[in-house]
């Protein structure tokens, strides 16, 4: 049995089982301050200790993903009040003394798509959220992308839209992708939330989203050439945007890359998370198999595996 955490910017999810057919006792609560969200999540952990084989976390971040690091499990450079180097494993390692997955929820979620969803097929994926703020986090020859720390493909920077005078919001770097794209951006371009559209402005405003995300996708594909892109997140339930984005994508690559893939069915390449909004706590219970099933472990309590 495992636990698996999902640990968003907006909300954590905390559930028991082993895969998308087991699923138990699942938890959702707001992310407020570290304090009250990791003390439910403790207390859920502990709830559930007893036979629990495995913990895994699938966070947001920037997160400390380095073995040897004194910050190793800490929400690090964080925009969101009040969680800039905030512990995360500590809490459950208190009340469970089992291996801890620990990884981004974007690479997660990539690991869940990859063993139960929309990546089962193929060999590599890149999974991108796009919702309060933008990752992407992927699976290439069987390892979670790691280096220097991991991916932060939100904060990529973009061609601004020719018809786009929105200064953009990203706390760091103003118009990176994130700052122009992620779903507080449209709400204050557009005065409204992306899912209030309509009309003209929805038009508009997809023509924009999609510009900027078909440049990510096509970064992406270019970069590290994925066997399938998944976009998920709230902001891609607009209506039209998946198939702008595609659409633009094509025409972004311009037949450069003269794959059947992506010039005869983009529609495959490009797809939406099989495992929808348990893609994430999916991909932590995924983590937890891992860290439980690791032929080697560490002689240290938890890891990221890669």
């Amino acid at each position: 049995m495992y636990v698996g955490i999902e640990a968003g910017g907006t909300k954590f999810v905390c559930a028991v089982g082993t895969g998308p057919g087991d699923l138990r006792d699942v938890a959702n609560f707001p992310t407020n301050t570290p304090e009250e969200t990791l003390g439910r999540t403790r207390a859920f952990v502990a709830e559930h200790a007893a036979g629990l084989r495995g913990i895994g976390v699938a966070s947001f971040g920037p997160v400390d993903l380095r073995p040897g690091s004194a910050t190793y499990g800490y929400i690090t450079s964080t925009p969101k009040p009040g969680w800039r180097d905030t512990d995360v494993l500590t809490p459950l390692r208190e009340v469970a003394d089992v291996p801890i997955g620990f990884d981004t929820d974007v690479n997660g979620a990539a690991l869940g798509e990859a063993r139960w969803g929309a990546a089962v097929d193929v060999g590599s994926c890149v999974y991108v959220t796009v919702g309060t703020g933008i990752g992407g986090g992927g699976l290439l020859g069987g390892q979670l992308i790691h280096g220097l720390l991991h991916p932060e493909m939100g904060h990529v920077p973009v061609a601004r839209n020719p018809d786009d005078t929105f200064v953009g919001s990203c706390p760091f770097h103003g118009d990176c992708l994130e700052g122009l794209a992620a779903g507080p951006a449209i709400a204050e371009r557009w005065g409204t939330p992306a899912q209030d559209l309509v009309g003209d402005e929805l038009r508009r405003a997809v023509d924009i989203e999609a510009d900027y995300l078909s440049q990510m996708a096509a970064t992406i594909t270019y970069i590290l050439s994925p066997a399938r892109l998944i976009f998920g997140g709230g902001v891609m339930h607009v209506d039209g945007l998946l198939d702008t984005m595609r659409s633009r994508l094509v025409d972004r690559l311009n037949a450069y890359l003269d794959v059947p893939e992506i010039t005869e069915d983009v529609d495959s390449y490009v797809v939406r998370p099989v495992l929808g909004d348990h893609a994430g706590v999916l991909g932590a219970i995924a983590l937890a198999d891992r860290a439980a099933t690791a032929p080697d472990p560490p002689s240290r309590p938890g890891f990221a595996q890669n």
